[in-house]
Formats: C-alpha cells, structure tokens, sequence
C-alpha cells in the first residue's frame, strides 16, 4: 500500500501527525525523581516525534495540535519547527497549559523507571472534532495519530473517532496504538483501541501491549481491517500484513543508550519506506533502523542516518543483515557500519 495524492499541489504534505506534545525533563543523572537534584529540557510526543523524524529524513511533514500561550507552548512550537516540521496549525489555547512531564533515565521497561505527568486539562485535552482546521488535517498524503490522543479527554476521543471513520477520500490513516495503561484511568482502553485500529488504514502495535495475545497471527485475527498491520516485537524483529502478504523481518543488534523514542522512529522509518513505494521487507529494515537511531543516542529524538546509507543496510542480503551490529555514531560512521558487516 503506497499513499496516493498530489504532491505537487500547494499546502499539500508527505505526513500530518495530529496529537500532544509536552515538554519534557530529563534528569542529569540516574535515580528516583525524589532525589534526582537537576534536570534537562526537552520536548516529548509520539505524533511529534514522527514529524521530525520525517522531516529530518527529508519528507515534508506537518505537525497539528494544541499548546498553551506559555513559554514552554513557545519552546515546543520552536523546537519542532527546528526540525523542519510545519507547525503554522498548532493553536494557542490562553486559558490552558502546555503539558510537562518528568522521567527518571532508566530503561520505561523496568519497575524502577518513573514518569510525572502534569497533563490534565492541557491545552492538547481541549482538541475536539471542531477545533483542528479540516483542511489542515487533511491536507497529508498520510494522517499519522495514535492511542494516547484518545486517553487525553473527552473531546479528544471523539476527534480521533471522527478520524478513523472510513470515509471516501480521506487520507491514509495511520494509527500507532501506543497503548500507555497510566492515562486511561476507568475507561476502556483495549476496547477503544481496538476500534479505533480497526478504523485505520495502517495500524503499529507492539505485541507487548496487544491486549493479551501472544504471536502476531493472534493480533492479525483480531485486527483483520486494516490493510496493513504492522506488530512490533521488541528486539525479536517486527511483522508486516499486508494484504494476503505476511513478511517477517528480525531486528539487528543494537547497543542501547537509551530506550526512549525507539517505536516513534520505527513508525515514521515505515511511512518513509511507504511513502516511497519500497517493498514490505524494506519497510520493515526502515523502521529498524530509525528505531536503531533512536536507541543508540540519549532522549527521544536522535539524527536518523542519510537516506542513501538506510538505504544501503535496508538493501542488504539476508546473511549481511544478520551481521549487522549498530552502537552510538553509527548512523554518522558509514565505515563503521561497512566494518560490523563484514564482521563474520
């Protein structure tokens, strides 16, 4: 499935992603929020993170959503911009916050990691199926969204329903699950998801958060509407249905840095290697190695590598992608690369 529309045609984007962003603060050092003494700032959001993601890879890519008439609203709407994103849609609310949260540095798998969210009744929270322009939202060859959006309000769960409805001539819908249990408090979260994926065009879900099923074929009969399903599993590797299509593609060897904004990069890898019409296996190298890019470098948001060297490692044969073994700077060092290759 490749996304179809004009290119050309003014106003017109590779991918809008719709949903919140926050700003985000980083400790200096490992340990318990209590005791940690500084923090550094940053910016934080899935649907964002694709954006840059994208626009640093060379797609033109537009961000929508809500921030706050605040300075931490002008620092997300800067940062982002930086990356190349258009963000002329984001509006700003004066009566409500930009979101922020903390987290601890270690790995989100553990039991020691810890997140401080101060969310509620953002300005995103305030997004609703009359607030963002149409015309902005549509204006993509692709509408990336995810699960978090529809956990954020009301409001917000009713514009990703009027998102996801099929509708003839709507962009390519892609929606990432993102399930995070923190959010959803008393509502429905499986049952929501699971209609809102089934709405979509192109839906990722990590296998770890596909409500209790244990192997991708499981997840495929329970989502058979979309025409691609894309399961993440972990390091194992990922799975792609496609039509009548199932490709498997293992994961390469990474040296982790930080295990933070791995699954937004894999997303926007697959919708790069999409919108480019390449094969479902290089797809699935693409997200990989986005995914690599952002677990090899500290934060969310890491430098993805040159198209031409992606595309180089997304080529490879079986064998050599077997070999491949990714650390920090890879993305930068093409030797390197060449060298852990060769590596018998």
């Amino acid at each position: 499935m490749t996304p179809t529309g004009p290119c050309d045609t003014p106003d017109v984007v590779d991918v809008v992603a719709l949903g919140e962003s926050m700003v985000t603060f980083l400790p200096t050092r490992p340990g318990r929020l209590a005791d940690v003494p500084s923090f550094e700032r940053g910016i934080g959001g899935a649907e964002s993170n694709v954006a840059c993601v994208l626009a640093a890879a060379g797609h033109s890519a537009r961000w929508v959503s809500r921030v706050g008439d605040d300075p931490f609203g002008d620092h997300l709407v800067e940062a982002i911009g930086g990356y190349g994103v258009d963000v002329a849609h984001v509006r700003r609310d004066p009566d409500r916050p930009t979101g922020i949260y903390f987290r601890t540095a270690g790995d989100r798998a553990t039991d020691a990691h810890e997140v401080a969210y101060y969310r509620a009744g953002s300005a995103a929270s305030a997004m609703s199926p009359t607030d963002p322009d149409p015309t902005a939202v549509g204006a993509g060859r692709v509408l990336h969204l995810s699960g978090i959006t529809a956990a954020l309000s009301g409001s917000c769960l009713d514009l990703m329903r009027a998102l996801t409805a099929r509708r003839p001539g709507r962009p390519l819908v892609s929606f990432d699950v993102n399930h995070r249990p923190g959010l959803w408090r008393d509502l429905d979260a499986p049952g929501v998801l699971r209609d809102l994926a089934r709405g979509a065009d192109l839906v990722f879900v990590g296998q770890d958060e596909a409500w209790g099923l244990h192997s991708a074929e499981a997840v495929r009969a329970a989502l058979p509407e979309p025409e691609v399903l894309v399961v993440k599993q972990g390091a194992a590797g990922a799975t792609v249905f496609d039509k009548q299509d199932v490709t498997f593609v293992p994961a390469p060897r990474v040296e982790v840095v930080a295990a933070v904004g791995a699954g937004d990069a894999f997303a926007a890898g697959f919708l790069s290697a999409t919108l480019r019409g390449l094969p479902a296996r290089d797809r699935l190298r693409h997200g990989h190695l986005m995914a690599a890019a952002a677990l090899t470098a500290p934060g969310d948001l890491a430098a993805p590598p040159a198209r031409e060297h992606a595309d180089r490692l997304a080529a490879l044969d079986d064998a050599a992608w077997g070999r491949l073994r990714l650390g920090p700077g890879w993305t930068e060092d093409v030797r390197r690369a060449d060298e852990e290759i060769r590596t018998p």
